[in-house]
């Protein structure tokens, strides 16, 4: 659920546009200037998204997107006008709207803009987190398990030679990944992470190959791709098996010409990177079964670098959850010394579907109930993200079980934990809405 702020002078409009975005935490504002103090007041950069018509009674639309520009300028705003005031939209967006539609509009293009500028804003905040994780420059691990994952990927990484990630969602491949280019002859080029499976084929297009101005509607101006971002570096594709066959033809080029086409344009463009891929699908299952490319697997798949899950490392369970606490206690100006005996094996005894990100969602929650002293097993959520082990059953032997049985109990029972929240169930459970939502229809599952 995203927190959208509404800034119209009509008040049918504002009431309209709260009932379509009701799944979503909607403020309104009649007036501009009400909506900038809102910005610069306690808690404004909480805002996820700004809907901004372009003719307000008090001050000027533009006007009003220059002081969001200065109080909030990583504010994506997508701007409501007239047909009479397309000009000044364009104008708006130059100075950094998202895009604009023209009133009146209907439902379904406004709810995919909205969901569009959502995934992208989703996946800048992803690359800033792993820029901040990066500059500690730390992979915590005490296992013997990941200990020889982490040498393969030193051994590895000084050569160009692309590079797969196996492994469940959150278990660190993008932290691996980081570590491979941080260890290579490229490390004081850029490091680009791009998550497939948040994007639709569209928009990661674009975002891939970047576009010129003009090539679709709302393209006002040209824009880099990633690959020319990453040029000299490595481009991190996160969830490479959520690619449609479209794109994976495109990337197969790339990869084999060393060049590439934007979206847009008929010139190509030379481009050096390294690419380093991730997924937690069985890409030789999705080759044989016609949903990957198998020329494009054999190009990605040079080295293979098998991250295990954290339930298969207990070991790293305490030093992960002891390093979450340091970082979120000084993050947030507390001082927590430690674990209690109690909530620690109540950590080491859970399942963690959700691997190292749901560990991490797990600590946050926890430094943020406790005042000082140790974190006690009462703050260790029991209903929302850790639970005793035998309610998500991890099976102990390899092959026991079949492992779609396993993620079928493991979704369905953090679905109904959560009410079945989509957002909060895709959270706790370390994975892309988008994911989520495939896999609730793969698996047939629907609220009860």
């Amino acid at each position: 659920m995203a927190h959208i702020c509404i800034c119209d002078d009509e008040e049918g409009i504002l009431k309209y546009l709260k009932k379509v975005l009701k799944g979503h935490r909607v403020e309104t504002f009649s007036r501009g200037a009400d909506l900038l103090a809102r910005l610069g007041a306690a808690g404004g950069d909480e805002i996820d998204l700004l809907l901004q018509d372009l003719r307000m009674p008090d001050l000027d639309g533009l006007e009003i997107m220059k002081g969001v520009s200065r109080l909030r300028p990583e504010l994506p705003v997508i701007i409501m006008t007239a047909f009479a005031t397309v000009d000044d939209a364009v104008v708006a967006i130059k100075l950094g709207a998202y895009d604009y539609l023209t009133k009146p509009f209907p439902n379904e293009k406004l709810l995919s803009m909205v969901e569009n500028v959502l995934q992208m804003k989703r996946l800048a905040e992803e690359n800033r987190r792993l820029r901040e994780e990066l500059s500690g420059g730390q992979i915590v691990f005490a296992s013997p398990r990941f200990r020889e994952v982490y040498d393969l990927a030193l051994k590895v990484a000084p050569s160009d030679a692309n590079i797969l990630i196996l492994g469940e969602s959150g278990t660190g491949k993008e932290l691996i990944a980081a570590a491979l280019h941080n260890n290579s002859h490229r490390k004081g080029r850029p490091f680009v992470s791009l998550n497939c499976a948040a994007l639709t084929d569209t928009l990661l297009e674009s975002q891939l190959f970047g576009h010129l101005r003009g090539a679709f509607t709302g393209a006002v101006t040209n824009q880099k791709g990633m690959l020319e971002e990453a040029d000299g570096g490595t481009l991190f594709l996160d969830e490479i098996g959520d690619v449609s066959p479209a794109v994976q033809a495109k990337l197969l080029r790339v990869i084999q010409e060393r060049d590439f086409i934007p979206v847009g344009s008929t010139r190509p463009k030379k481009v050096d990177v390294r690419f380093v891929a991730a997924t937690n699908k069985d890409l030789q299952r999705e080759v044989q079964e016609g949903r990957f490319r198998e020329d494009l697997y054999y190009r990605l798949n040079v080295i293979t670098v098998n991250l295990p899950p954290l339930r298969d490392r207990p070991e790293d369970i305490a030093p992960l959850a002891n390093h979450f606490l340091r970082r979120f206690a000084a993050k947030m100006g507390k001082e927590i010394s430690a674990i209690d005996p109690e909530a620690l094996a109540m950590l080491q005894s859970y399942g963690w579907p959700g691997n190292v990100r749901e560990l991490e969602n797990v600590m946050e929650r926890a430094v943020i109930l406790t005042g000082g002293g140790m974190i006690g097993a009462s703050v260790i959520p029991l209903g929302g993200g850790v639970v005793p082990s035998h309610r998500y059953p991890a099976p102990q032997v390899p092959g026991l079980v079949p492992l779609e049985d396993v993620e079928r109990q493991h979704i369905e029972a953090v679905l109904k934990e959560t009410g079945y929240n989509k957002s909060r169930t895709a959270e706790i459970l370390g994975i892309a809405r988008r994911t989520l939502d495939r896999r609730i229809a793969d698996f047939g599952l629907r609220e009860l």
